[in-house]
């Protein structure tokens, strides 16, 4: 049997768990298997977003069946994707980070390494994308965060990353709070690539209710903080709403030169339509620098973590 060179770069890898009973302990089963078959050193960092079901346990029964060290973040409670798989990477010491944003797998278990093949070519992030066709809500939401972005890489539906150790530093230096990590990763101008697969099996994630407002809350804020798609609707708003007062003036002049007026009525419209052309000019200005502001700042997100746990 061929002996295989091992790599000698330290491998982490963040897993999110929700709810995940029913796979969590098959897919670290299956990442153990992939680590320890290509990679000397790696660690497995799972964070538990308050889960209500057995997953610790999952957790706990592969760790010693397999007799491999796994760090566990208990959040304190529910705090979506997002923030739980941030506290899982500011755990992590690895020179490759991998993100697995579900234990659902529909590719290839080899196409882990595959990934991480691609980035010794240069890339800091590498994506891989499923080969099937995403949600209508998932496809408005990339074509409109493409357009409007400018950003240099399209953000598209992937299942899994990898980041090297340079990838995650710029992205903190960027922001200390990190609202949507993709949008940040094609906005960091570090060097991002993609592999496509056929998935071995139709997608069947069941979302819950609190995952489901999380998504529309992060596609929201994704679209606010990195693209100017607000401030474009402001200000396609503003000219729609210049136009018509500039029509009302018009009308009121037109009133004023025919027929007799209402006492006072000219006037009261001629002073309204000024008032109003100077505040949608405002709102306009107020629009811009608040879009500025945001992208600079974002809100002020932290995690709240109840415990870790190494377990061996």
């Amino acid at each position: 049997m061929k002996k295989i060179d091992k790599e000698k770069n330290f491998i982490s890898a963040v897993v999110y768990v929700n709810q995940d009973e029913e796979r969590i302990g098959s897919f670290l089963n299956h990442l153990i298997d992939v680590l320890e078959t290509h990679f000397l050193k790696f660690e497995i960092i799972c964070v538990n977003d308050c889960s209500e079901d057995a997953s610790y346990q999952k957790i706990k029964e592969v760790s010693q069946r397999r007799n491999t060290a796994i760090n566990v973040i208990n959040m304190s409670y529910y705090q979506g994707r997002e923030l739980a798989m941030n506290a899982g990477i500011d755990l992590s010491i690895g020179d490759f980070v991998y993100e697995f944003d579900s234990s659902y797998v529909d590719y290839d278990l080899d196409f882990i390494f595959t990934i991480y093949q691609k980035s010794l070519e240069g890339y800091d992030i590498v994506a891989a994308k499923p080969h099937r066709k995403s949600r209508l809500s998932s496809r408005i939401f990339y074509r409109l965060f493409n357009q409007y972005s400018h950003s240099e890489f399209a953000l598209t539906t992937d299942t899994f990353r990898i980041l090297s150790r340079r990838a995650i530093n710029r992205i903190h230096m960027m922001n200390k709070t990190i609202p949507y990590r993709k949008a940040l990763y094609v906005k960091c101008g570090l060097q991002m690539a993609s592999i496509s697969y056929e998935p071995t099996k139709s997608a069947s994630v069941k979302m819950t209710k609190e995952m489901k407002l999380e998504r529309k809350k992060n596609a929201t804020d994704a679209l606010v903080l990195f693209t100017d798609l607000f401030y474009r609707i402001s200000i396609f708003m503003t000219m729609m709403m210049l136009v018509i007062t500039f029509g009302v003036a018009i009308y009121t002049v037109v009133i004023y030169v025919s027929k007799q007026p209402v006492a006072g009525w000219t006037t009261t419209m001629l002073f309204l339509s000024f008032c109003f052309f100077i505040l949608f000019v405002m709102i306009s200005v107020i629009m811009k620098y608040l879009s500025i502001i945001l992208s600079l700042l974002f809100k002020n997100q932290k995690y709240f973590i109840a415990s870790i746990d190494k377990i061996n």
